[in-house]
């Protein structure tokens, strides 16, 4: 019988590599605590309706892309594709809007798109999520940016850089649209498939289009901070002044209209790389009417989403330092096998002051012991009948060959 194996699509996370996504993890709940923005755990699966309603079905996520079934009540719910419509959704089940505000979370865990598996693309992959609700300042779109940017630079990423637009709003978004369909309309015949059927729907996601032929197409298209109303160009500009005094590097790029229907105004991503080589590790902007769209009340909002895959392949790619990889500071030597119990008494002594240890639990020979240990650990602290019967451990430092014996007070106090 064939072994069954993980899903395409999926990978297993293990130990040589978890120890990176912890370190990821927890400088950005470093930079949670500094700027204010408090974790939130929210569940894994929905009402397919949030995601419908809120993504906007006119999306490749909602077209081809969502993990939807029908539970055993009868109710179609889908797997969670992104985090933004959850937290949402969320602001309004709990009545967020009655504390201070913006509310400021974050968030982080596995979410779930049906689409071709590629280096640093999963269909299970895992997502930071951080959003600033319940205002619509242009100073809180520049805070979100600013925390994107200080979380890759203390992660150690390199040449950062903010790529920006705005999408507009419903005031001036139709204006935009009604301009880039007479400019497409001539060459119509010669989009892809997938852009012909957004021409009605959704026009500006042409101009997303990773088509060769698309891309010619839209390149010289007008840009939609042309069309903006009087309060996105306001909050366009204000913004744009923000970042000139942080000293943030910003190109302005007409194609970035995200891949979600629920933009406004600011659409932004990070980029980090050297020369020519552009990694884009985050994208994120306003999204003012997806409270509406789910049935709520009018909730401004903007935050961003990271893939960790992504954040750590870059890491990787640049050689940024993932901080100490985690080991046993010791490992427990058994000198004879009647020495195994009172090896676990030291080595559970050890735990209990907050020192990582480990000892043999196959049986080794000793030699076989101070090879694991070699391989594992800092010390290897040796314990037999001689040791027992003088209340001592003897303690060999693996790096340096230094051995002496302590008695476990001592160690515990030398190694703390």
């Amino acid at each position: 019988m064939e072994a069954v194996k993980a899903p395409r699509g999926t990978r297993d996370i293990l130990g040589e590599e978890s120890w990176k996504w912890a370190y990821v993890t927890g400088v950005c709940r470093d930079v949670a605590d500094d700027y204010g923005y408090k974790e939130v755990h929210l569940p894994i699966f929905e009402h397919t309706e949030l995601f419908c309603r809120g993504v906007g079905d006119t999306t490749d996520i909602v077209e081809k892309e969502m993990y939807t079934f029908t539970d055993k009540g009868g109710r179609s719910v889908t797997l969670r594709p992104e985090l933004t419509a959850s937290m949402v959704r969320s602001y309004i089940e709990n009545e967020m809007s009655k504390g201070p505000q913006p509310a400021k979370l974050w968030g982080i865990g596995p979410m779930f798109r049906y689409e071709r598996p590629q280096k640093g693309r999963y269909r299970q992959f895992v997502q930071l999520d951080i959003e600033a609700l319940g205002a619509q300042d242009a100073l809180v779109d520049l805070e979100v940016i600013d925390f994107s940017m200080e979380l890759y630079r203390r992660l150690g990423l390199r040449n950062l850089q903010v790529v920006l637009n705005s999408v507009g709003c419903p005031k001036c978004r139709p204006v935009y649209r009604s301009v880039l369909q007479d400019f497409l309309s001539p060459r119509f015949d010669e989009l892809c498939d997938t852009c012909k059927s957004r021409f009605d729907r959704n026009p500006l996601r042409i101009l997303d289009c990773k088509s060769p032929i698309c891309k010619e197409i839209t390149k010289d298209a007008p840009a939609v901070t042309d069309c903006l109303c009087d309060e996105c160009r306001e909050h366009y500009e204000r913004l744009n002044r923000g970042l000139e005094k942080i000293g943030a590097s910003v190109v302005h790029d007409k194609r970035l209209v995200r891949g979600l229907d629920y933009y406004t105004k600011t659409a932004y991503e990070i980029q980090s790389g050297d020369l020519g080589a552009q990694n884009a590790v985050c994208g994120g902007g306003r999204y003012d009417n997806l409270a509406e769209a789910i049935g709520g009340p009018h909730v401004p909002g903007v935050g961003f989403a990271s893939g960790i895959e992504r954040v750590v392949l870059t890491m990787e790619a640049q050689g940024c330092s993932f901080g100490e990889k985690p080991e046993s500071k010791v490992y427990v030597v058994a000198a004879e096998p009647s020495a195994r119990l009172d090896a676990m008494v030291l080595l559970r002594e050890l735990r209990m002051n907050r020192i990582s240890a480990d000892m043999d639990y196959m049986g080794r020979s000793m030699k076989g012991q101070m090879k694991a240990a070699g391989a594992a650990a800092g010390y290897a602290c040796i314990i037999g009948t001689s040791e027992i019967e003088k209340g001592v451990v003897t303690v060999k430092n693996l790096k340096e060959g230094a051995q002496e014996e302590l008695t476990a007070e001592q160690l515990i106090n030398k190694l703390k």
